[in-house]
């Protein structure tokens, strides 16, 4: 049965919300009694600030990490309000709060460094059908044929260019409901009312990866080979965070904010990472690692769809529902370059791969893959795969393994790394240095029973999965690891 709740006008765009009793990751089509869902035709495209800086000085650096946190926060509003029938103004009052805190950042920036005019033209956001793709360069990685595009290499779109990925929600028109157990839509709000939560994921986020033809030649796991490759590995063991170490927090983009990335962390390594670590703290942690690397190795957190809504910062908060998955298994692997031998990275040294914003930002950064254990030679980047019996889920990271000799971080958190061409050849003035490499599998329960934590406007998309890293082992250890690399030996 579906009931036609609200229908939303936004500034020229238009959010549809539909009452509906079935459950999104459900193969059963019938009505599950006493469960009814927000069904979302549009979500809210903002343009990405954080990845247009090019300079933060110093003196700004809480200034700017503040502003994005807020930038982040009025979205997530803005986005609540739709969902709880707030339509004509929405997009409006978005643009008039997000004028205001650029402002602040750019005159923030500005006192020492050269003004960001900019990020003026950034303010405006507009609807964004929920069964379209993730902007220019969307493919289909069910389809992709091209070796290597795990690390961080972007597939071509098929058919000439012109093919559109068929990314998740597109479902032949229909729309995409809620998790189950949100009752509704609904939440109960802190002042005792009902707050809308997104749904997610779509029927259609998922496929059989039976049916996915092989795409990525080697797993991604695996080390260079030929040539002058550098073929020796070092692999660092760090649990699977046994010990529950999760926060919401982003210590690389939003410094300093409590609750910066609107979604769950799972973390191994560093045992005292938060919003408010400082090289300082970092270096005097404890951590899970048997070698002493005190890394810290972080990424969103892998929930069943049971219907657990835990009402706090980073889970049904911030709209993501469900348990917490503990991975089965965590491998952290340092690999060589394809080219010849490579450099120490620097200790600190941060490198996000992937976009936790992929959906509305497009697959520029998006970089994460799923497969299922024994099928690694076919690698998603926009579905979730389904696998057989005895089959486990797997998520790999690939990091940037090429460096630009002077910085631990840059201004938007991306241009002080960069990937190699197929070939091992770094951009000029770059370096070859380790490239990290986690791979994490984890049980989940059959079918379409799995989603990953996202920023609410996100819709739980696939695409959205990243990785994040600090360099945090001490000169000695990362040394070791270079010439393992470097002499083709397998260390621990």
């Amino acid at each position: 049965m579906l009931v036609a709740a609200a229908a939303l006008l936004l500034g020229g765009g238009g959010l549809a919300a539909v009452a509906t009793t079935a459950l999104a990751g459900s193969n059963d089509s019938r009505p599950a009694a006493g469960h009814q869902h927000t069904v979302l035709a549009s979500t809210i495209s903002c343009p990405d600030v954080g990845i247009k800086l090019r300079q933060v000085p110093h003196s700004a650096q809480l200034q700017v990490s503040k502003g994005l946190a807020t930038l982040d926060r009025q979205v997530h509003d803005a986005y609540h309000r739709m969902m709880g029938g707030s339509g004509s103004t929405v997009l409006t009052q978005l643009k008039q709060q997000r004028q205001r805190t650029i402002s602040t950042m750019i005159t923030a920036i500005a006192r020492d460094a050269k003004r960001p005019s900019y990020l003026w033209k950034m303010s405006g956001c507009t609807m964004k059908p929920a069964d379209e793709g993730a902007g220019t360069g969307g493919f289909d990685s069910t389809k992709s044929t091209r070796d290597g595009w795990y690390q961080g290499q972007q597939p071509q779109p098929q058919d000439g260019g012109q093919q559109q990925s068929q990314q998740p929600g597109q479902d032949g028109g229909q729309q995409q409901s809620q998790q189950p157990g949100q009752d509704g839509g609904q939440q109960q709000g802190q002042n005792g009312g009902q707050q809308g939560r997104p749904g997610g994921p779509s029927p259609d986020d998922f496929v059989d990866i039976t049916a996915v033809q092989p795409n990525a030649g080697d797993p991604p796991f695996a080390a260079p080979r030929g040539g002058n490759a550098t073929t020796g590995t070092f692999t660092t063991e760090c649990g699977r965070n046994e010990e529950g170490h999760f926060n919401p927090d982003n210590v690389i983009v939003t410094p300093g904010v409590s609750n910066g990335a609107h979604h769950t962390h799972d973390y191994v390594g560093n045992k005292t990472t938060d919003a408010f670590s400082s090289n300082d703290s970092l270096a005097a942690s404890d951590t899970t690692c048997t070698n002493g690397d005190q890394s810290t190795y972080y990424w969103p957190v892998l929930r069943k769809l049971d219907g657990n809504a835990e009402q706090k910062p980073g889970a049904a908060q911030d709209a993501n529902v469900g348990s917490v998955i503990t991975p089965a298994t965590v491998t952290l692997t340092y690999r060589g370059s394809q080219a010849g031998q490579v450099q120490a990275m620097p200790r600190f040294l941060r490198i996000i791969t992937g976009d936790a914003k992929a959906f509305t930002n497009g697959t520029k950064n998006a970089n994460a893959s799923w497969s299922c254990t024994g099928f690694e030679d076919r690698q998603l980047k926009d579905k979730y795969p389904l696998c057989p019996n005895g089959s486990q889920v797997v998520r790999t990271f690939a990091f940037q393994n090429c460096w630009d000799g002077q910085n631990i971080d840059s201004g938007n958190h991306r241009d002080h790394v960069a990937f190699s061409d197929r070939n091992g050849n770094c951009p000029n003035n770059f370096r070859a240095i380790p490239q990290l490499v986690e791979r994490i599998t984890y049980d989940v329960p059959q079918g379409n029973s799995f989603t990953v934590d996202s920023f609410p406007e996100q819709l739980h998309k696939p695409v959205t999965d990243h990785g994040d890293f600090i360099n945090v082992m001490s000169d000695d250890l990362m040394n070791k690891a270079v010439s393992c690399i470097n002499g083709g030996r397998e260390c621990r």
